[in-house]
Parts: structure tokens; sequence; C-alpha cells
């Protein structure tokens, strides 16, 4: 999961673009290069995938927030070191501290329900679910950014939300599955952190949103972990330090795909995802999606790649949401 910074992992479409004027000081955009951005995108899912599965593998040794912290502090040296060097210290200055402050919260509150989910549930499953991210960002996008959904992408949206309930599958006694109800908590919060992305880059740059979403979510989760701290093991360092190089990585990678590709191209590639993880799942746990699971995914899929389809051509003719006042 990408941090929405992410995977379980960003929704690309509202990820800040740093080539743009308004996103970083007039920079200039790299090389534009299709084969390049998918190859970086599918990189990148790749590289979150694995920092998922990281998660689960510590979800069953440490509490939920206690593995939010370590998620973004083992992240954070990596993606500062990148940010420095590619462009300076002065790109990490803050201008709008509230909203920072509000998706560091907002992130708190996407990994560790994420995280309490996948203790309990397949990656697959998880994924499956969390994939409505997207669909909530765009019904989102209407009363906060005043954007304007027609009635096939609401129709798209509804259908996607129908998929998640046949993943989560109301049990005999009309129960759904609470972790599936943790997870779908996770994408809103990850939706509601995404849509800020568009409010903060009218001021503030791509490099400060994810070093202080990534501080901010560490500390965070830190102080609110203190009361059940579980002691860290040393078996477990190299797992730690992996789950941050991969977040870190797929960061990097993330942020490359859009820098030399359209949205358009790269976003729907955030699905392959699922093909990462059903092979962890396979691998690690020896589990696989059942028939039920497989439906859910496959209708919420389909309503995500109709509705980035239709934002392709609908928003072809109007300025992104970023150049809005």
């Amino acid at each position: 999961m990408a941090e929405e910074g992410g995977g379980a992992h960003s929704n690309p479409g509202a990820w800040p673009r740093p080539w743009l004027a308004e996103d970083n000081g007039g920079m200039q955009p790299p090389f534009r290069s299709p084969p390049a951005a998918v190859a970086w995108m599918l990189a990148a899912v790749a590289s979150f995938s694995l920092m998922d599965a990281g998660m689960k593998l510590l979800a069953g040794h440490y509490p939920p927030l206690q593995v939010t912290m370590l998620r973004g502090a083992a992240s954070l040296p990596f993606v500062l070191a990148w940010v420095l060097a590619s462009a300076g210290p002065r790109s990490i200055v803050p201008v709008r501290w509230g909203l920072h402050l509000l998706r560091g919260v907002l992130g708190m509150v996407m990994i560790g329900c994420f995280v309490y989910a996948l203790k309990r549930m397949p990656l697959s499953t998880a994924y499956s679910i969390y994939f409505v991210a997207p669909l909530l960002v765009a019904a989102l996008s209407v009363p906060v950014l005043g954007e304007k959904v027609g009635p096939r992408r609401w129709t798209a949206i509804a259908i996607g939300l129908c998929g998640v309930l046949v993943v989560l599958r109301p049990g005999v006694d009309g129960i759904v599955s609470f972790p599936g109800l943790m997870v779908l908590v996770a994408a809103t919060a990850y939706a509601v952190a995404a849509v800020t992305v568009s409010l903060l880059t009218r001021t503030d740059t791509p490099q400060s949103m994810v070093v202080w979403f990534l501080a901010i979510m560490a500390l965070g989760a830190g102080l609110a972990a203190i009361p059940g701290w579980v002691p860290l093991r040393w078996e477990h360092a190299a797992l730690i330090l992996g789950m941050g190089l991969a977040g870190a990585l797929g960061q990097i990678a993330l942020t490359s795909a859009f820098m030399r590709g359209d949205a358009s191209l790269v976003a729907p590639l955030e699905y392959t995802g699922l093909v990462w993880v059903i092979a962890w799942d396979w691998l690690l746990w020896r589990t696989l999606p059942d028939t039920v699971t497989w439906i859910g995914a496959g209708i919420i899929v389909a309503s995500g790649l109709y509705l980035l389809r239709r934002e392709r051509t609908v928003g072809a003719g109007r300025a992104p949401p970023l150049d809005q006042p």
C-alpha cells in the first residue's frame, strides 16, 4: 500500500507532479518516455507490495500503531537522503502546517487500520478492498475540490462499492468482517489524504509532503503506541530495514513514473499490485484468494479502470485539479 503517499499505496492520480511550475518552483520536466514510465510504475508497485508483506509479517509480533511507527521511521532516512540529494534542504520547508498535520494523522489511521486487517486476512483480500480508494477519491473531489463527476462515473463508483460488499460478504448473521471494515476505513482515510494533496500542491513542494507525511506519522504513531509498546527484537532488524527500504524505493519509483508518463498511462498499473500480493500470499503463507474474493476484486478493478478511462476522456479539455484556484 503506497502511502499517499501510500500503497496500500498511493493514489497516483492525485500524486503531485514535481515538474509542474506550481509544484516545484518551475523545474523543467525530465525526458518523457512511456516505456520508462511503465517500468518505473511496475517497480513501484512491486516495492510497495513487498513493503506491505513486511508489515504483515511484523503485525504478528507488534501492535498496529507500533508497526505504523516502524513503517514511517524506517523509510524516512532513505526518503530524506533522496530528497536532500535531488532537491536540497529548502524543498522540505513546509508552508501549510495544518494540512501536513492532517495528512500525518490520516496516515496513522490509514496504516494502523491496514496493519490491523493484515494480521487477520490475506494480503490479496486486503488489497481487493483497498482498491476502492480511487473511487472514494473521485467521490470526495466533488465536495472538496469542486470537480464535476457525471452519471457514468457515479455509476462506476456505485458498482465498485458493490464489489467491496462482495469481498466483505456479510455472514449468515448479517455481520461483515471487522478486519474488512478496517481496510475500508483505511481506504477512506487514504482518499481524504489524497484529496489534501491537491490542496497542498498549491503552496508546498512534493518533497515536503513526502517527508512530513512520514515524519508526522512516525512520531504520532510512536507516541500513541507507548502504552502497548512491545520491545523490538533483534531478529526483526533486517525485516524492519527491508520494509523501510522497499517503501522508500517504491516512493522514488512512483515519482519517476509520473515524471516520465501521463497519469492515464501510469495509474492503471497500480492494479498489478494484486498479482504481486497473491504471489506473496502463496510464497509466505500458502494461501490463495477464494472464488468470491476473485469476483469482488474483478468488479472493483473494472470499476476503477473505467473511472480512469472516463477521467481521461472528460478531463482532456480542462485543467487538472492542481491548477484550480
